[in-house]
């Protein structure tokens, strides 16, 4: 959720207040270890405070909160992560800015949220909320708001784009690719992800990568997986319908190709992880035939030979551009597919360190968080590997 080359030209410059102390930084999160383990319960409190407070913010969500809260949560972790990182930070707020002009919210919302947010981890932070840990959080919150609010402010673009279904097709039963068509050109880059709201899910936007760069006559293709209590996916997959209109949110995320860094580049797909990496091939493929371009090395991984539906493609892709070779990776092999056998870390790591690639990786958490870990003890620099970790329904 970084995303500093998306940011519009046209857009003003959001402060970047730092914390001043590794004092702040601790007791942030210090206060925010204490009140993990009621999570579930601090979401509640926090959206029940909200909508007593600013009733009118209750029709910009979902009837069903259940996913909501585990969206809040998780930008709350990452924003306790990054708090130290501004450069990190900073961007991936304005981004969150101006997606969030698709929900209606104005000025005045961010005060209340961040009234509703404080006073619920004030309430469960009990003894160990002090005038410091206030302050705080309250210094963190006004980082956040105001970075969000400007972006949003300058953003001159529209809020969201209108889609039509022009294709729906099933791949086994958890499965589908979905290609719609905006009204407009939607700008995103290859390789990042938009959020999207579908007719049979009002108002509960789901984070989908489109598996091309941009198009001529602005398709977007989508890989939906359902997944377990995936109210968006879930729909997606059993109930899209040519014809149906989506509407499509501001683009996010920092997967990119690097165009300057002069280095190879490194791939690595877990399930439908595979959309962005096809986006960031297909931009490739689309450069002129004189130009340069870096070789790629691509692993997808599943747990069978099954899960690498879209294998077969990029093989015939690979086949066509020599500066490209694909690996399977499957965790249970049977002996016939001749896939790498492992999970992908374990895969990756076999083969190096890595240490003079640009790394991009896509995927679950799970996986991300463990490809990520096994490089970086392989001796991989941190700087050279990128991720979007917020791709969850």
């Amino acid at each position: 959720m970084t995303t500093e080359q998306l940011l519009s030209a046209d857009s003003p410059e959001a402060p970047a207040p730092t914390p001043e102390t590794s004092g702040l930084v601790e007791a942030i999160r210090s206060s925010y270890e204490l009140v993990a383990s009621q999570a579930e319960d601090l979401s509640r409190h926090f959206y029940a405070t909200l909508f007593t407070r600013a009733p009118e913010t209750r029709d910009l969500f979902p009837a069903n909160m259940e996913v909501q809260r585990s969206r809040l949560l998780r930008a709350l972790v990452h924003v306790v992560q990054m708090v130290d990182q501004p450069d990190e930070l900073i961007p991936f707020l304005q981004q969150l800015g101006k997606d969030h002009r698709k929900f209606g919210v104005i000025a005045r919302h961010y005060s209340a949220v961040g009234d509703a947010l404080i006073g619920a981890i004030a309430r469960y932070s009990g003894d160990a909320w002090t005038p410091e840990v206030e302050k705080a959080w309250t210094d963190a919150y006004d980082i956040v708001s105001a970075a969000m609010r400007l972006a949003a402010e300058g953003e001159r673009g529209p809020a969201t784009w209108s889609a039509r279904v022009v294709a729906h097709r099933r791949i086994g039963w958890e499965l589908a690719v979905v290609t719609v068509q905006t009204d407009q050109p939607v700008p995103y880059l290859p390789g990042q992800y938009l959020s999207v709201e579908t007719p049979m899910r009002p108002r509960l936007w789901r984070y989908l990568s489109p598996a091309n760069a941009p198009r001529p006559d602005n398709t977007l293709e989508f890989h939906v997986r359902s997944v377990p209590n995936g109210w968006a996916s879930r729909a997606i997959v059993a109930h899209s319908e040519v014809g149906q209109t989506w509407r499509i949110g501001p683009p996010m995320g920092r997967m990119s190709l690097n165009p300057d860094s002069g280095r190879d580049l490194l791939m690595v797909a877990g399930g439908t992880g595979m959309a962005p990496i096809k986006a960031l091939l297909d931009d490739l493929v689309r450069r002129p035939k004189d130009a340069e371009r870096p070789r790629v090395q691509v692993f997808v991984g599943g747990r069978t030979w099954e899960d690498l539906y879209d294998f077969p493609a990029l093989r015939t892709l690979s086949y066509d551009h020599p500066w490209l070779d694909v690996v399977p990776v499957v965790e249970e092999e049977d002996g016939t597919s001749g896939a790498e056998q492992g999970t992908l870390a374990d895969v990756i790591a076999r083969y190096g360190s890595w240490a003079d690639h640009d790394v991009l990786v896509c995927g679950s958490p799970t996986m991300i968080r463990a490809t990520v870990s096994r490089m970086l003890v392989a001796g991989t620099p941190l700087d050279r590997i990128s991720y979007d970790p917020f791709t969850l329904d």
